[in-house]
């Protein structure tokens, strides 16, 4: 009997540092992405990023454009992005525990070397198009912030700022605290750029912000419901412990057969439902499992970040 709890223990143990290990990876990938679309899309139709980004490209060009820093053939904004980012990490790091910090530090440090060493287009890929170079841009960079912030990581900036506010109020949502700065980042830029670069600029912003919620699922609280024929506690000591979620049995009888069951009801994001199910499969395959997603938490719930 010990050496099977200790085997179930193992294994799971086992399966949390993989877990664990896919979303350093897929919080890296993230980066990647995001740096793809800034320096292939954004940079070489001279679009301004929000945020963070947005005002380390600001500074990147008055530099470079208005005081003339001898500077050719490399893009220093990675670098003032990361020099920005120094202080806000280390004003946040007790706050977004240390593993959020660890990621972010990773993603943050990826960004500014891959801004550096990614070769940016002499010509913008879609040159007659600059719309369309906004849309494309805006998805690309937004999907890839939003799965560093779903694996979870970040890429720095006001992320941090919209993670933190997340944390303490489960309502607020990544992409609109970055709508928020962009106002006054694009503010400053009607006064040292032309309007239709600002317009450009807020599209791409907008479009941005849209992705970034669609894949960052974290705030998207999931009801799951889970009717079993027999009771496991091992499947629930798994939930409690490897996913540090509460469950709450009901003892019920079905209707049909006459059976007694059981019904677990577990309130998760929307990141960790296919964590869940796998846990609820391995214990139960033939369990039946009601999901529910988009409920509203008012209370003790805790907001993962």
């Amino acid at each position: 009997m010990e050496n099977a709890a200790q085997k179930l223990l193992d294994d799971v143990e086992r399966k949390w540092k993989w877990y664990q290990i896919d979303r350093f990876v897929g919080a890296l990938v993230g980066a990647v992405i995001y740096s793809l679309g800034i320096n292939l899309f954004i940079v070489p139709v001279s679009l301004y990023s929000g945020g963070v980004m947005g005002f380390s490209q600001v500074i990147r060009t008055v530099l470079v454009q208005y005081m003339h820093l001898p500077i050719h053939n490399f893009d220093i904004a990675g670098l003032v992005y990361y020099l920005i980012n120094v202080p806000i990490l280390l004003l946040s790091m007790r706050q977004i525990g240390r593993r959020f910090f660890a990621k972010t530090v990773m993603c943050v440090t990826a960004v500014t070397v891959l801004l550096s060493v990614i070769p940016i287009p002499a010509q913008p890929i879609l040159p007659e198009d600059t719309l369309a170079v906004c849309v494309i841009g805006g998805i690309i960079c937004g999907a890839g912030m939003g799965l560093a912030l779903k694996n979870g990581g970040c890429l720095g900036g006001m992320d941090i700022v919209g993670m933190m506010l997340v944390k303490w109020r489960g309502d607020f949502k990544v992409g609109r605290v970055n709508m928020f700065t962009n106002m006054i980042l694009y503010g400053i830029c009607l006064f040292l750029f032309d309007i239709p670069t600002v317009i450009y600029s807020l599209i791409y912003a907008s479009v941005s912000s849209f992705a970034i919620d669609k894949m960052h699922s974290q705030t998207i609280n999931v009801e799951v419901r889970v009717i079993t024929k027999t009771r496991n506690e091992e499947m629930e000591k798994e939930i409690c412990s490897s996913m540090t979620r509460g469950v709450t049995r009901w003892e019920a009888v079905g209707a049909f057969t006459d059976e007694q069951v059981q019904v677990l009801f577990v309130l998760v994001s929307k990141y960790e439902l296919g964590q869940l199910k796998s846990i609820v499969h391995k214990h139960d395959p033939h369990a039946f499992v009601m999901i529910n997603e988009g409920v509203r938490v008012v209370g003790n719930y805790l907001t993962k970040i």
